[in-house]
């Protein structure tokens, strides 16, 4: 068993000693299957040895464009790329050390747990045994050091065992919820979660597995690729592998870092006390099929919590090796919000800035009007969200253009990413572009709207406003190196954001791509090679500026199966050059410009920092 205990009564652990010799029981009565696999292991490669159902089910889920998967897989090789180290940070982030407690606040214990949808846990039962111990036991996230052997910052979360407590002493699982915001007011949706796959086949014998833990309740860390599966059970794995007391709930992942069992127990040597000849884990799909058997007694409200645990976002198909708190998952697509969610949203205010300066929305060329995707339910063809609007191409199944209004004062901070991305039910979903054309390729769906700038407000406000951003009306295709890069479109986005929020000041910010008709298409999708930007506000001497801006990404998107070496900038050029590549009408606004009122060589100023802006 690997719970760190400081001062459990004599009750835990007997149910600790409990787990071990079951452990032990189960592994001894396998004793002559195991050998018989170690002996053809020897000789044979995992997929001669294992079951063939699940050596193609574990086939499938290799991604073909890592061509040493297999040899990997096999023995006959080590090399990884670099990334697979990059994805083991990543999904060390939704793994925590759960801390102890009883219901008078003393310490009495360690575990570890790993969060599996956006607001639920999954540990050991003998962990939390029952409602009582989550209640009093703590989550905590961040307790590792960074590369200097500093302490990272912890952020400490409660556990909401009334919203969701699902257990099982015999699979040794508790399933439980998590409160949203740590003591320090940190979102848990910083963390991510692990998506859990119900497809058995994730690992097979004579595989290595790792184990990120937290040993003896002490900082995270990992058993990487030295622990062998020797056996698998119906329930369980053993494997080989060095953990703690502190481990249990710990996550073992295969070489594409899926959750393949949740750690819960060393199998002990019986003629050696104090020595262990395996481990042992709960498997995954046992645990989601046990789950699924709960589901009758649940109300509504808990079964949309689990709705996320080993349903559509953790299929086999779906980006294994990420924590599903950025883009990474390319499969996931939640369900369109129903259309009475709509009603109320206003959008874009154009006197936003004041009565004097009123920003109107931009007009469109007739022929681009004709493009314009209308609204089902009829009133026009502008999609208000909270504090933005957009208007759709029907032809490129992208917009037009965004605007959104920006409050400095009242932006908040604390607000996680939803990463649910919907389709709006209020355009006809032809003319939007979901998932397919996101796979498997260096594209973003980089938000126009950016995700931060509607969030302002009351705290009910913006989280619908944070959620209406992840609309795939509001992303476009973009290149990860542009929507990425600090220096350059996240860089002039971020500079923007903070100076707003730092002077207090209002603004609106226009933008979108830029279409022509020579465009290159990729998976019947024309990719704009051009975004624009357009941004308003009113300066401290009481008058309206605005400012344009324009960025490439042409180079970058012209070969997407090579690797991306091309450099692009980004430039401050008119708004009268915007809208002659748009089709666009600002009407007054250009008067505002000063760049406008400036004679210019070129059509474009380059802009390698923020000072070069011309304002």
């Amino acid at each position: 068993m690997s719970i760190l205990v400081t001062n459990k009564n004599e009750t835990s652990q007997s149910e600790l000693t409990e787990q071990q010799k079951l452990a032990l029981q189960r592994y001894i009565d396998r004793i002559p299957i195991r050998e018989g696999h170690l002996s053809q292991l020897y000789v044979k490669t995992p997929f001669e040895v294992d079951e063939p159902e699940r050596v193609n089910a574990r086939k499938a889920m290799l991604d073909n464009r890592d061509n040493l998967s297999l040899e990997r897989l096999i023995g006959n090789n080590d090399l990884f790329p670099l990334h697979y180290l990059e994805k083991g940070l990543r999904v060390a982030k939704s793994i925590c050390r759960i801390v102890i407690k009883d219901g008078n606040g003393r310490n009495e214990g360690f575990g570890t747990g790993f969060m599996v949808a956006p607001n639920l846990l999954l540990t050991n039962n003998h962990v939390l045994p029952d409602k009582d111990y989550a209640l009093s036991s703590r989550a905590q996230f961040n307790y590792e050091v960074d590369e200097n052997f500093n302490p990272r910052t912890v952020q400490e979360f409660q556990l909401s065992p009334n919203q969701l407590y699902i257990t099982n002493k015999d699979l040794d699982y508790t399933l439980v919820a998590i409160q949203g915001m740590s003591a320090e007011g940190v979102d848990i949706q910083e963390f991510g979660f692990l998506p859990l796959i119900k497809q058995t086949g994730k690992a097979l014998l004579g595989e290595y597995v790792s184990i990120i833990q937290h040993p003896k309740g002490d900082f995270k860390a990992v058993v990487l690729r030295e622990n062998q599966i020797t056996d698998i059970l119906d329930n369980f794995i053993h494997y080989s592998a060095d953990t703690e007391p502190g481990s249990s709930g710990s996550t073992v992942f295969n070489d594409q870092w899926q959750v393949i069992a949740l750690h819960h127990s060393s199998v002990p040597d019986p003629n050696h006390d104090g020595q262990f000849i395996a481990n042992e884990g709960v498997r995954v799909s046992s645990i989601l099929a046990d789950i699924d058997t709960q589901k009758s007694v649940l109300t509504n409200a808990q079964r949309e919590l689990l709705s996320k645990v080993g349903g559509e976002g953790a299929s086999a198909d779906s980006s294994p090796s990420s924590v599903q708190s950025n883009d990474d998952d390319e499969s996931v697509v939640a369900e369109s919000f129903a259309l009475e969610r709509f009603e109320q949203m206003s959008g874009y205010d154009p006197k936003f800035l004041g009565n004097s300066f009123a920003v109107p929305l931009p007009d469109l060329r007739d022929d681009l009007m004709q493009d314009a995707a209308p609204l089902i339910r009829g009133g026009g063809h502008i999609l208000n969200y909270t504090h933005f609007s957009i208007v759709m191409s029907k032809s490129r199944r992208l917009a037009f253009y965004t605007v959104v209004n920006i409050d400095g004062k009242q932006l908040k901070g604390n607000i996680g990413r939803s990463d649910k991305w919907r389709f709006d039910p209020r355009i006809d979903q032809q003319f939007q572009i979901g998932n397919e054309l996101y796979k498997n390729n260096p594209l973003d769906r980089g938000h126009l709207v950016r995700r931060r700038d509607p969030i302002w407000g009351t705290d009910a406000i913006a989280v619908v406003a944070n959620e209406d951003t992840f609309h795939f009306t509001n992303c476009s295709p973009q290149h990860e190196q542009l929507n990425q890069g600090k220096n350059l479109w996240l860089g002039l986005e971020d500079h923007i954001l903070n100076h707003v929020q730092n002077m207090n000041m209002k603004a609106t910010v226009f933008t979108g791509p830029v279409f022509r008709d020579k465009d290159k298409a990729y998976r019947g999708i024309k990719l704009p090679e051009e975004f624009w930007k357009v941004v308003v506000v009113v300066m401290e001497d009481g008058k309206l500026d605005a400012v344009a801006f324009l960025l490439s990404q042409k180079e970058l998107i012209s070969n997407l199966e090579a690797a991306a070496i091309a450099p692009f900038r980004t430039f401050q050029v008119k708004i009268s050059s915007i809208e002659a590549l748009t089709g666009l009408s600002f009407g007054t606004l250009r008067m505002n410009d000063p760049l406008e009122a400036i004679e210019m060589t070129t059509d474009s100023l380059p802009i390698e920092r923020v000072e070069d802006i011309r304002l």
